[in-house]
Protein backbone atom coordinates (compact mmCIF):
# COMPACT_ATOMS: atom_id res chain seq x y z
CA UNK A 1 0.00 0.00 0.00
CA UNK A 2 1.88 3.36 -0.91
CA UNK A 3 -0.91 5.57 1.78
CA UNK A 4 0.18 7.45 4.60
CA UNK A 5 0.63 5.09 7.64
CA UNK A 6 -2.24 5.31 10.03
CA UNK A 7 -1.99 7.88 12.94
CA UNK A 8 -1.62 5.91 16.38
CA UNK A 9 -1.55 8.39 19.37
CA UNK A 10 0.38 7.28 22.90
CA UNK A 11 -2.45 5.13 25.02
CA UNK A 12 -1.62 7.94 28.13
CA UNK A 13 -2.17 11.00 25.86
CA UNK A 14 -5.38 8.87 24.48
CA UNK A 15 -6.51 7.91 28.18
CA UNK A 16 -6.14 11.41 29.16
CA UNK A 17 -8.35 12.71 26.58
CA UNK A 18 -11.28 10.47 27.21
CA UNK A 19 -10.95 10.94 31.02
CA UNK A 20 -11.81 14.93 30.00
CA UNK A 21 -14.38 14.10 27.83
CA UNK A 22 -15.57 11.76 30.81
CA UNK A 23 -15.36 14.83 33.10
CA UNK A 24 -17.27 17.08 30.44
CA UNK A 25 -20.05 15.41 30.13
CA UNK A 26 -20.72 14.68 33.55
CA UNK A 27 -22.74 17.65 34.38
CA UNK A 28 -24.95 17.18 31.12
CA UNK A 29 -25.19 13.85 33.01
CA UNK A 30 -25.74 14.77 36.21
CA UNK A 31 -28.66 17.79 34.98
CA UNK A 32 -30.45 14.78 32.71
CA UNK A 33 -30.54 12.77 36.17
CA UNK A 34 -31.76 15.69 38.16
CA UNK A 35 -34.48 16.21 35.58
CA UNK A 36 -35.30 13.01 35.20
CA UNK A 37 -37.96 12.67 38.56
CA UNK A 38 -39.99 15.81 36.64
CA UNK A 39 -41.27 13.24 34.23
CA UNK A 40 -42.28 10.39 37.24
CA UNK A 41 -46.15 10.37 37.54
CA UNK A 42 -47.80 11.03 40.90
CA UNK A 43 -46.93 12.26 44.22
CA UNK A 44 -43.55 10.65 45.18
CA UNK A 45 -41.71 13.06 46.82
CA UNK A 46 -40.16 11.01 49.40
CA UNK A 47 -38.33 8.49 46.88
CA UNK A 48 -37.72 11.58 44.47
CA UNK A 49 -35.83 13.74 47.50
CA UNK A 50 -33.69 10.10 48.13
CA UNK A 51 -33.69 9.68 44.61
CA UNK A 52 -32.03 13.09 44.10
CA UNK A 53 -29.44 12.93 47.24
CA UNK A 54 -28.59 9.45 45.86
CA UNK A 55 -27.58 11.04 42.35
CA UNK A 56 -26.12 14.20 43.79
CA UNK A 57 -23.71 11.75 46.54
CA UNK A 58 -22.88 9.85 42.95
CA UNK A 59 -21.91 12.86 41.23
CA UNK A 60 -19.66 14.28 43.96
CA UNK A 61 -17.94 10.64 44.17
CA UNK A 62 -17.60 10.32 40.95
CA UNK A 63 -15.90 13.89 40.18
CA UNK A 64 -13.81 13.15 42.50
CA UNK A 65 -12.29 9.90 40.74
CA UNK A 66 -12.22 11.92 37.69
CA UNK A 67 -10.43 14.82 39.03
CA UNK A 68 -7.82 12.31 40.87
CA UNK A 69 -7.45 9.92 37.92
CA UNK A 70 -6.78 13.30 35.35
CA UNK A 71 -4.55 14.52 37.90
CA UNK A 72 -2.54 11.69 37.74
CA UNK A 73 -2.17 11.13 34.08
CA UNK A 74 -1.57 14.57 33.75
CA UNK A 75 1.19 14.39 36.27
CA UNK A 76 2.76 10.97 34.77
CA UNK A 77 2.41 12.32 31.23
CA UNK A 78 4.35 15.60 32.25
CA UNK A 79 7.20 13.42 33.73
CA UNK A 80 7.57 11.60 30.65
CA UNK A 81 10.49 12.48 28.40
CA UNK A 82 9.35 13.86 25.30
CA UNK A 83 12.36 13.51 23.05
CA UNK A 84 12.14 9.76 23.00
CA UNK A 85 15.65 9.90 25.43
CA UNK A 86 15.73 8.83 28.88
Amino acid sequence: MTGKPPVFLARSGYRLRRAMDAARLLPVIGAFLFFLPLLWAGGRTGQGVIYIFVIWLGLIIGAALLSRTLNEMQTDLDEEPRDGSV
